[in-house]
């Protein structure tokens, strides 16, 4: 029973080579796949990354089912994730290459149509990320970008329902704060 938990059918070499292929592949599909599929997780996104998990599993550990074959694939997988990450971080070129650059989704407040589509991006998508920032229709966003994580960042302009609150508190505490220093009679 001990001899099959660790006993390796096929070389080490092939169990490190077989997580190193399947790596490659899945990080050219995932970058083909659109910056998004990296960072903004939702249901479907979890379930196709199971899915493609199930699927790759066969490809990495092959025939074998012992604990040494899966150690030495699960160790390959990390170091060459280290290794991808470490090169990426000290190398520009690399570094787009591998995570892409910002995409402008909206740039001066014109929604940029075709950088929408191109990365499966809804109105409504954009909106949800402009409210955290207190925009509430896109008329309000003077900027904004899918970064290299996934993320939407925005840049909202100058007049935004935010911004006009803000004033008015604002100038409310200055009425109040002259209020109290003036003397009474």
């Amino acid at each position: 029973m001990l001899h099959a938990m660790f006993h390796l059918d096929p070389s080490i070499l092939e169990k490190i080579l077989r997580p190193l292929a399947v790596y490659a592949f899945l990080l050219i599909a995932i970058r083909l796949g659109g910056q998004r599929e990296i960072g903004q997780n939702n249901a479907l996104q979890f379930v196709l990354l199971l899915s493609v998990a199930n699927a790759v599993q066969n490809g990495i550990i092959g025939v074998d089912n012992s604990l040494t074959g899966a150690a030495i694939g699960a160790i390959t997988l990390f170091v060459v994730h280290g290794l991808v990450e470490l090169v990426a971080s000290r190398n520009s070129h690399i570094h787009r290459v591998i995570y892409g650059r910002p995409v402008e989704l909206v740039v001066g407040g014109k929604v940029q149509e075709r950088s929408m589509r191109h990365q499966r991006l809804s109105t409504e998508d954009l909106l949800d990320a402009a409210s955290a920032q207190g925009a509430k229709t896109v008329a309000e966003i003077d900027r904004a970008f899918l970064n290299s994580k996934g993320d939407i960042v925005v840049v909202i302009s100058g007049e935004s329902e935010l911004t006009r609150q803000i004033a008015r508190l604002t100038s409310q505490v200055q009425e109040l704060v002259a209020r109290s220093t003036t003397p009474q009679s």
